[in-house]
């Protein structure tokens, strides 16, 4: 699957929901787990600010990458963020989106380093 870095260096980054597991399964509530570490992962929704737009991204990163109070309105930095585009069919309708994925979120809040993104 094609794989796409997103540069950060030159966005806003807070938290807008703090992390979630997230959820393999609704039916059963099984969580997600990197299938290359076994790493429990975690969804978190951040206010994501370049280039004068606002957008709700929600990340998924392994547990061991969130550090930091990540509280809702934390400035934040993405580690090693990726955009995957996704397409599948269900029940006979066609969906599409683009699922994002980082290495760390961290929380900026202590490091006093202002609010961009790393």
């Amino acid at each position: 699957m094609r794989q796409i870095p997103v540069d950060t260096s030159a966005a806003t980054v807070m938290v807008a929901k703090t992390p979630q597991p997230k959820v393999r399964d609704r039916r059963t509530g099984e969580i997600a787990t990197d299938a290359e570490t076994g790493a429990k992962l975690m969804t978190v929704d951040v206010m994501f600010a370049a280039n004068g737009e606002v957008e709700i991204l929600s990340v998924t990163v392994p547990e061991t990458g969130i550090s930091g109070d990540l509280t809702m309105g934390t400035p934040a930095a993405l580690t090693g963020l990726i955009a995957r585009p996704w397409e599948n069919e269900f029940n006979g309708q066609k969906r599409h989106g683009i699922a994002f994925r980082a290495v760390a979120v961290t929380s900026l809040a202590t490091t006093g380093t202002g609010s961009k993104a790393a």
